[in-house]
């Protein structure tokens, strides 16, 4: 195994307590993850192994039993497992249609029409040039109208603009509708600095980012210095998740959904990876355990995880792969840390990277991270709905991806989690019925990035990381996000409930 990298150039600012907790720090609810059986995850490697040609013999059929009976599963469960198990197999997720057969033509002894020479046709083609003449005719006079039109524009009737006012709630709308426009966060700052003096810090700090800070507003964030790490003393509740930290654009239905089903989703994904031969190989050697690794972006995952009420996953450090984190498929997921995470990063910007990786974990996020594609996630959102509602009435061609899916996924459900996917399906055709999956994905998207930026606490920091996923043109907006998140209300509860709000 080759040696991870010297952190050569964290080593002079970071002490081995950087990503310990204080010991007032009270450890909350541990929420979110994706949960799966410790020996179902077992018996799936091993039905995968004995299933990989298609049939099981009668020899593995003993040995499958013995083992069953071995991790105390019993022989229902072990039967759903096995349906479900071989239809993710059997369905890969994208069943690709069958080819139609080709159809033998009878024989014929008439000779071929001569098209050219048919009276019929050579009328149509005919009157098809005269109705194109038409057309060009009509266009060239449209043209000349549209040349001769008065066009006025008259704005006298809309009113400038109005300055600034003192009313938070204004301010914040102009800061939401343009993310970088000084003076409204310069008068959002005035407006608040009384009431909340930790949003005010905040704001003052966003301006400094957009260099744009006055004297006062420096003096503001000398007064409060970012010396480290934040320090909190509580960890972020579920309800805080939900209320303060999730993107307006992430429908909490749809994700709660997607979170019901995520379980057997990650399953049977395991399972067609296996049996394609696709599933990644992680080195045993390379895995870290974050209470005693002297790794320091494997230290960092330990403690942000921590803070956000979660537990971290499997860590494997690994200097052969250049990104910075990404998750692996297993039974349970891994992440493996790129050398772009293992040297060269500061802890804010490790931070942010750990906070971001980590909320993609939650189970109302990580179908998002497991499969990139809309359409993917269309047809899993679907087969949830018709495990809720088995009437539901879908499109042939719809029908034909879900279906399969659904049944991959129900096997592996308990009693209540059919019960939730029916209330979910209630509620969905209550609230009219409709998703956007990509703009529920955008928001996910930057609910992670919100997560880092609560534990990195810096702009800055932030605006690197997201640079190096090659986000392109929608970088911006996504740093555009986090200033108006940075700059909101929604932030200072968050900060006031983990005890990191200044005063």
């Amino acid at each position: 195994m080759e040696a991870i990298p010297a952190l050569a150039s964290q080593s002079e600012h970071m002490t081995d307590a950087l990503f310990e907790h204080a010991g007032t720090f009270e450890q909350g609810e541990i929420s979110g993850n994706v949960r799966l059986g410790k020996f179902e995850a077992q018996y799936e490697e091993l039905f995968a192994v004995a299933y990989e040609d298609g049939v099981i013999t009668a020899e593995e059929r003993a040995q499958l039993d013995k083992a069953a009976d071995a991790l105390g599963l019993d022989r229902e469960r072990v039967l759903a497992l096995e349906r479900a198990l071989s239809a993710a197999w059997n369905a890969k997720y994208r069943p690709a249609p069958a080819a139609p057969a080709p159809v033998e033509m009878p024989a014929t002894s008439l000779r071929p029409l001569e098209i050219e020479a048919d009276p019929q046709v050579k009328a149509l083609r005919k009157r098809i040039a005269e109705l194109e003449a038409e057309v060009k005719l009509l266009r060239e006079e449209l043209d000349d109208a549209r040349s001769q039109i008065n066009v006025e524009v008259d704005f006298s009737g809309i009113a400038p603009a109005a300055a600034p006012t003192g009313d938070p709630d204004e301010l914040y709308n102009r800061i939401r509708h343009d993310a970088r426009d000084v003076e409204s966060h310069r008068a959002l700052l005035k407006a608040v600095r009384e009431t909340d003096p930790d949003r005010a810090f905040r704001i003052a700090r966003v301006l400094s980012f957009l260099g744009a800070a006055n004297e006062d507003e420096r003096a503001l964030i000398v007064k409060h210095p970012h010396d480290g790490l934040i320090h909190p003393t509580s960890s972020l509740t579920p309800d805080a998740w939900r209320r303060n930290l999730f993107h307006p654009d992430e429908e909490l239905l749809t994700g709660e959904i997607f979170s019901v089903v995520t379980s057997p989703v990650l399953l049977g994904r395991v399972t067609t990876l296996r049996q394609q031969n696709a599933l990644p190989k992680l080195d045993p050697a390379r895995l870290q355990d974050p209470r005693t690794s002297t790794v320091q972006a494997v230290r960092c995952f330990g403690w942000a995880a921590s803070i956000l009420g979660m537990g971290s996953p499997p860590l494997y450090a690994d200097p052969t792969y250049d990104g910075l984190a990404v998750m692996v498929p297993g039974v349970p997921p891994s992440s493996r840390l790129g050398k772009a995470a293992l040297s060269g990063r500061s802890p804010d910007e490790l931070v942010f990277v750990a906070g971001k990786h980590l909320a993609s974990y939650r189970e109302d996020h990580f179908l998002r991270l497991l499969f990139p594609s809309i359409p993917d996630l269309e047809d899993i959102f679907l087969a949830a709905l018709t495990i809720g509602q088995p009437q539901l009435p879908l499109a042939a061609s719809v029908k034909q991806r879900a279906i399969p899916i659904a049944q991959a996924i129900q096997p592996l459900l308990e009693p209540a989690h059919v019960d939730r996917l029916r209330g979910c399906f209630l509620r969905f055709v209550e609230e009219g019925g409709r998703t956007n999956l990509q703009r529920w994905a955008n928001g996910a998207d930057m609910t992670t990035a919100r997560a880092g930026l609560l534990l990195c606490d810096d702009l800055g920091a932030a605006e690197r990381m997201l640079k190096l996923e090659g986000l392109g043109a929608d970088l911006e907006a996504r740093v555009d996000d986090l200033i108006v998140f940075y700059a909101g209300d929604r932030l200072s509860r968050i900060r006031k409930q983990i005890g990191i709000a200044v005063s």
